[in-house]
């Protein structure tokens, strides 16, 4: 998340919380696709990893790409931490261990969202190349230690991460050391977000699968395909998971809000940021905070809280998928082409509600924790997984297809499914080939991954 909402109108009802997420309709005609994706710093010299400051630290690179973009700066107690473009255009944030994430405008088509990611590759490789860093492709850093790992100077993170010690053993490897792609899109109706939530909160695992990019840490294989997606499952269970209530009878944005009020807070911001961690929202509403006597919630507080929960599918005012590990620059651009073509057709979101509204509960969760270690080779209600997962990308495809937008060389969407197929045809997602990799030709060590799990440069000089 680039930056916090900003927005002081009060909010005092439990109808008004209701009403700010049921602002999110859009019609059909005004649907967009938001891409978001992180990338792992790393010094090129000797596969470091890049503090925040210094002449060749993050700041200097913010420093630099903002020369670069023109772009304003976001500032955090005096420290640059951010980038934003404009109302509706793109930002660039940090994560809490120096993941370098794009949150991209919001567009109308895959194509976009690639040239986007060009650009912005190409910008930030321009003054990265000077600084001597690189940024690895990668799910999760593979070599160095958590303790080892720089923390960015954001207030915001300072009280999460004295928080999360407290509800899980996992969560700052999350915040630390995992890159995710992430895609955020629009829905009509309360029954239309309700049907898209349902099909890709099941279909999640899937993703994850056909993604799984993030096999090693500590210099070594961990026993996953995916530990980015094993640290969620043990990062903070009241605001993560499959969400349950999302398939039971009468669930919507009421049940949604009642949900979120029963997730404990992080902080509120009032020029600083207050540390509340453990709190209940309810009591803000009610202006009876014991760390804030008195003080009422605003339409910030809210939006901020509600970008504190991590479930595997997040409602905002719009749908965030959240299963999939980073990866090089086709997976980052396959990722929306997968869910487009999955929601943004009707006939493929009845295929694909088809598809798993037989699963039960059990089979979800089931799945959901199978798959960081299996990937593929999981099952689900009696099926393997990568015929699933074929079939998935089939229903995907023609999705994208009849959307027909093309780009100037006449090429459809479907064109960006084209590596998750390899995928799912031969069963082996890019993490089973790096470990294939770490066996064989790089004889034991990760070292060889800062040079071919490396981002490129799209436009190189």
């Amino acid at each position: 998340m680039a930056r916090d909402v900003s927005d002081a109108t009060p909010i005092t009802s439990r109808d008004a919380l209701v009403a700010w997420v049921a602002e999110g309709e859009k019609p059909r005609s005004a649907w967009r696709i938001g891409t978001e994706h992180e990338k792992i710093p790393f010094y090129r010299a000797d596969a470091s990893p890049v503090p925040f400051a210094g002449d060749n630290g993050i700041e200097a690179l913010l420093a630099g790409l903002q020369r670069e973009t023109g772009w304003e700066r976001i500032e955090d107690d005096g420290n640059l931490i951010g980038l934003f473009e404009g109302e509706g255009g793109g930002a660039v944030s940090l994560e809490p261990g120096g993941q370098f994430e794009l949150s991209g405008a919001l567009l109308s088509d895959v194509h976009e969202t690639r040239d986007e990611l060009d650009t912005h590759l190409a910008q930030t490789f321009r003054v990265a190349e000077p600084l001597g860093i690189g940024f690895l492709d990668l799910g999760m850093s593979p070599l160095w230690r958590r303790e080892a790992t720089p923390i960015m100077p954001k207030s915001r993170y300072r009280i999460m991460m004295g928080y999360m010690p407290k509800v899980g053993r996992l969560g700052l490897d999350m915040m630390l050391r995992t890159a995710t792609v992430q895609v955020n899109l629009d829905f009509s109706s309360e029954a239309d977000m309700v049907k898209k939530l349902r099909v890709s909160l099941a279909l999640q695992p899937v993703s994850t699968a056909l993604f799984a990019n993030s096999p090693f840490s500590d210099g070594a294989p961990n026993g996953f395909l995916s530990m980015r997606s094993q640290i969620w499952t043990d990062t903070d269970p009241d605001r993560t998971g499959m969400m349950p209530i999302a398939f039971e009878d009468g669930f919507g944005y009421e049940r949604y809000v009642d949900w979120l009020l029963d997730v404990p807070m992080y902080f509120v911001k009032r020029e600083r940021y207050h540390d509340v961690a453990g709190a209940n929202f309810k009591d803000l509403l009610a202006g009876r905070l014991p760390q804030l006597p008195g003080e009422m919630a605003t339409r910030s507080d809210w939006a901020n809280h509600v970008s504190t929960v991590f479930p595997e599918v997040r409602i905002k005012r719009f749908l965030e998928m959240r299963g999939m590990d980073a990866g090089p620059r086709s997976h980052l651009i396959a990722a929306p082409a997968l869910w487009v073509g999955l929601l943004y057709d009707d006939v493929a979101l009845d295929a694909a509600w088809d598809l798993v509204k037989g699963w039960s509960a059990e089979d979800r969760e089931r799945l959901r924790a199978d798959v960081p270690r299996l990937g593929l080779d999981a099952t689900v209600a009696g099926r393997p997984l990568v015929e699933v997962a074929r079939e998935v990308l089939a229903i995907a495809r023609a999705g994208l297809a009849r959307r027909g937008i093309t780009d100037g060389l006449r090429r459809d969407e479907s064109a960006y499914l084209d590596p998750l197929d390899e995928i799912a045809q031969s069963g082996r997602p890019r993490a089973r080939v790096l470990l294939e990799r770490y066996r064989d030709a790089w004889n034991g060590s990760v070292a060889p991954a800062f040079r071919e799990c490396a981002l490129l440069d799209p436009a190189p000089a």
